[in-house]
């Protein structure tokens, strides 16, 4: 039994596997807390297929592939936040017509690309057994920054996210926090997708919080309960993906939604909100 749970990690790739698959659970999670308190899914779904066109660009142009992927990602966030002030739109609405167009574009500009084009598919689905030293310390770094970002703003966010209306009284830049949120699920969802992809994305991001809603009564409980979730789908992911050869992102969503469902069962969603 011992040697069935540690031959997988005896192997280098499979290491870096589950190293990034706890990195970015962990950050998904902790972001993901708030996405599911304000029932943002839409945006993170949006989210994830803008960075789309921002990978094809830097592949035309043999740069940083992640760094493609962040400004697309990032002016997405910025561009929901400004137009739904601009035009008084519904986030809504915004969202629809950012999201159509900017995961269009990719498709267009991946069109016009003649040949070999699978190193960019993995991008829509995932390949967490490719990831690299350098990506690990590239999503290492971005998640110490998202989370120390978190962590120096957390009663603010909360606050913002429980009731903004107070929160605007108090004294808070509610709009300069609203707009620190979406680009903190951007970074997130950058870093998150080598691993499960720009497709499923969002299923990593909004699930094992969910889970952790279903938990706990508090917020912080909740975003805690999320990270154990997301840490726990991440490694049954891997080893569901080494012995019965399936793909790894699609492993590491299915057993987090698993998880979800176990928890439900046993557990059924309170009619009260978190306190």
């Amino acid at each position: 039994m011992l040697d069935w749970l540690l031959a997988p990690f005896e192997l280098a790739f499979m290491q870096r596997a589950l190293l990034g698959g706890v990195l970015v659970g962990i950050l998904c999670a902790v972001v993901g807390s708030f996405v599911v308190l304000r029932g943002m899914a839409f945006v993170g779904d949006a989210l994830a297929h803008a960075a789309f066109p921002g990978v094809v660009i830097a592949y035309l142009l043999q740069a940083n592939i992640y760094l493609g992927a962040t400004v697309f990602t990032l002016a997405t966030a910025m561009g929901i936040g400004f137009i739904s002030r601009r035009a008084r739109t519904s986030h809504d609405t915004t969202i629809g017509i950012l999201f159509a167009g900017a995961f269009a574009l990719g498709v267009l500009l991946l069109s016009g690309i003649q040949g070999y084009t699978v190193d960019l598919f993995s991008f829509l689905f995932g390949n967490i057994l490719g990831v690299s030293e350098t990506d690990l310390w590239l999503v290492t770094g971005l998640a110490v920054i998202v989370l120390g970002t978190v962590a120096a703003l957390y009663k603010e966010l909360l606050l913002a996210s429980f009731d903004p209306v107070v929160a605007s009284a108090m004294g808070y830049p509610v709009w300069l926090l609203d707009y620190l949120l979406l680009a903190l699920i951007a970074l997130t969802i950058v870093t998150s997708i080598q691993a499960v992809g720009i497709v499923l994305v969002v299923a990593l991001l909004v699930t094992p919080s969910a889970t952790g809603f279903l938990l706990a009564d508090r917020f912080l409980p909740m975003m805690l309960w999320g990270v154990a979730a997301a840490v726990l789908a991440s490694a049954l992911g891997l080893y569901a993906s080494f012995y019965l050869n399936v793909a790894s992102g699609a492993a590491i969503v299915v057993a987090s939604t698993l998880l979800f469902f176990l928890v439900l069962a046993v557990r059924p969603a309170r009619r009260a909100g978190l306190r």
